[in-house]
């Protein structure tokens, strides 16, 4: 099991933390992990965490070591992190276009299990190239558009010709499905992928992976039965995103930004140090930028650089300057990639600090 190195921070370092500042209860990330490995293991589903939400080797190796099969990145530049990290087997769920990136693609797979997708025949020419002279063939999933209107071969015959396409490549071989799902609408899903598995088999292709993934309904994932793995990332740290959608509730999430009251220009309302910088701008369709646990009834409805406007005309909560507050932004992923490096709590305890190894990786 992963230990933490423990170094003891006392409690007035804790405190004195400068802010705006991310905190990760290290407690509930280990919580959050087992319960949905649980979760799976009883449905018979691996596990392949995308680690874009947290971006940090160690919580990769964690996911790894309580049951997760691999992981999967986005970015080669994500995956160029944990695979150096000793991370062994990665799935990249992006398109990879240009010769820049397929000569990093073929140093990569040189150190770890690594499989790709593609939803069009350009993205195979180009992985084919690069691999059809190398000992080892790429494993290449073919990326379906089930409903979610994203990437994605559109039709089961569409699928089947890149499948055997891929199939036919030097250098490449066919992996199976990958799909990011449109979300609560699992049994399309499962009738979209049974009838692309039922084509490749017509084909004469077996499709062994078939890779489905997201947070919001990973408690659902047994709903697709066609699905071999799921792949969730936000479910690490939670959000309030997650918390409106009624995937977890407050308690359940890890990461918060520790920020402090600066200003207190009128009675309702109050102005803290944490802005767009840190917050962020993506509110995912909710009304305003966070949920302050303490105070729920207060918003946080407006965000400049580096200022946050929280309204308190609805609750009692009155802050004073120099208090501090943590609040659960609406997208963790995207505030975990707004900062160097992230406080691992426990207990109300610094445990140390981590330097967010695959931050701004984006190419």
């Amino acid at each position: 099991m992963l230990r933490f190195a423990k170094q003891e921070f006392p409690m007035s370092e804790m405190n004195e933390i400068d802010t705006p500042a991310v905190l990760i209860d290290i407690d509930r990330v280990k919580e959050n992990v087992s319960r949905f490995q649980s979760h799976c293991d009883q449905h018979k589903i691996n596990v392949r965490p995308h680690i874009k939400t947290h971006k940090l080797p160690k919580f990769a190796t964690l996911q790894l070591e309580l049951g997760a099969v691999g992981i999967t990145c986005q970015k080669i530049g994500e995956a160029e992190v944990m695979a150096e990290a000793g991370i062994g087997d990665i799935l990249i769920s992006y398109n990879i276009l240009g010769e820049a990136k397929l000569r990093r693609l073929v140093e990569l797979a040189k150190k770890c299990r690594l499989s790709v997708v593609a939803d069009n025949q350009t993205v195979v020419e180009g992985l084919s190239k690069a691999f059809s002279s190398k000992s080892q063939p790429l494993d290449v999933l073919v990326e379906c558009d089930t409903g979610a209107g994203r990437c994605g071969t559109q039709s089961v015959d569409e699928t089947v010709e890149l499948a055997l396409s891929i199939n036919n490549s030097p250098g490449l071989t066919f992996a199976g499905l990958m799909t990011y799902p449109p979300m609560g609408r699992q049994a399309e899903v499962e009738h979209w992928l049974r009838a692309a598995i039922e084509g490749l088999a017509a084909a004469g292709l077996s499709c062994t992976t078939v890779s489905c993934g997201g947070t919001p309904n990973m408690w659902n994932a047994q709903g697709v039965p066609s699905a071999t793995e799921h792949r969730a990332g936000t479910y690490i740290y939670n959000d309030n995103s997650l918390i409106a959608q009624g995937t977890c509730t407050a308690e359940n999430c890890a990461l918060t930004v520790l920020a402090t009251i600066v200003s207190r220009p009128t009675e309702t309302r109050a102005v803290i140090d944490a802005g767009s910088k840190v917050l962020t701008s993506d509110q995912l369709g909710l009304e305003g930028f966070g949920l302050i646990p303490i105070a729920p009834e207060a918003k946080i409805t407006g965000l400049s650089e580096e200022h946050g406007i929280i309204d308190l005309s609805a609750c009692d909560w009155r802050p004073k300057v120099g208090d501090r507050v943590e609040i659960i932004p609406n997208h963790a992923c995207v505030v975990s990639n707004m900062v160097d490096q992230v406080n691992l709590v426990s207990n109300g305890l610094l445990v140390s600090r981590e330097r967010v190894a695959a931050r701004g990786c984006v190419t």
